[in-house]
Order: structure tokens, then C-alpha cells, then sequence
């Protein structure tokens, strides 16, 4: 039972990722495929690898903060709170960036998104060093993405209209 919550706090950010999953998957090639993006853009099969090991180090980030700071009662619920929104946040993208082909919105979704991790990377440190350390590679990789949704919203001005 020690292993449980563990687990469910690393799993946790996999779960949400399954809709905006699927949302990718159905518009990679009818769509993605078409758009014009950056040269510094990877290969599509570099995602998935990437991802993985992001969402398995912040959900067990959050698990740190959770048994560090006293569960969602004691000292870590703000950072826990902000944690949540900024899961919100990346769950919410990609169904803006593919589903909607709403570039600008997913520009400022991305954006709001760094600035949350930013956030909890700060407000983790005096709970656990090393929580708010496992967040600094799903920080930079935000940012390297938030430069690849600003080029393809440049470059790509039609599909920024609501459809």
C-alpha cells in the first residue's frame, strides 16, 4: 500500500493526456502534416519519448510536494493548487493546438502554462529540492514548444480563425 499513492501521483499526469492524445493523433496527418513550422521542429516520433519521461517526473514531483508539505492540508496545498492548474493548463493544449487549430489561444495557453511550472518550481524548492528539481526538464522543454506553437502561429495566420 506504501507503493500506492506513489504511483497515482506519478500516473496521474498520463491519465488527462489520453484525450488531447487522441485529439494529436487524429490531426497529425490531415492536418499538422500541412501546417508550416519551424526548422528546429522535431521529428513527430520524438513526442511520445519525450513526454513520457516529463509526465512520470512531475507527477512524481508532485508526489514529493504532497508527502513533504503535509498533503493538501498543510503547507504544500498552494503549491499543490498551483501544480493542479498548470496540469490543467497542459492537458488543455493540445485540444486548443490540434482539435481546435486555434494557434494563437494555444500560444497563450502554452505561455500561461510556463509561467505556472515557473511557479511550482519556486514554490517546491523549500518543500523538496529535489521535486522542484525533476521540473526543470519539463520546464525547458515548455519553453522550446512555446517557440515552436509562436513560429507556427506566425507562419500559419489562417489557422488562427475560429472554425
Amino acid at each position: 500500500m506504501e507503493y500506492f499513492k506513489p504511483a497515482a501521483f506519478t500516473l496521474l499526469p498520463f491519465v488527462g493526456s489520453i484525450p488531447g492524445g487522441r485529439i494529436t493523433q487524429k490531426n497529425l496527418s490531415s492536418w499538422y502534416d500541412t501546417i508550416e513550422k519551424a526548422a528546429w521542429n522535431p521529428p513527430k516520433w520524438v513526442f511520445g519519448p519525450v513526454w513520457t519521461g516529463l509526465y512520470a517526473s512531475m507527477g512524481y514531483s508532485s508526489y514529493l510536494i504532497y508527502r513533504d508539505g503535509g498533503g493538501f492540508q498543510g503547507s504544500a496545498k498552494n503549491a499543490l493548487a498551483l501544480y493542479g492548474t498548470q496540469l490543467a493548463l497542459n492537458w488543455a493544449w493540445s485540444p486548443i493546438f490540434f482539435g481546435k487549430k486555434n494557434l494563437g489561444l494555444a500560444f497563450v495557453d502554452i505561455a500561461a502554462l510556463g509561467g505556472c511550472i515557473a511557479g511550482c518550481i519556486v514554490m517546491f524548492k523549500p518543500i523538496n529540492k529535489t521535486a522542484s528539481q525533476l521540473l526543470y526538464p519539463y520546464m525547458a522543454w515548455v519553453m522550446y514548444a512555446s517557440t515552436l506553437n509562436l513560429y507556427a502561429w506566425l507562419k500559419n495566420p489562417n489557422q488562427t480563425k475560429h472554425r
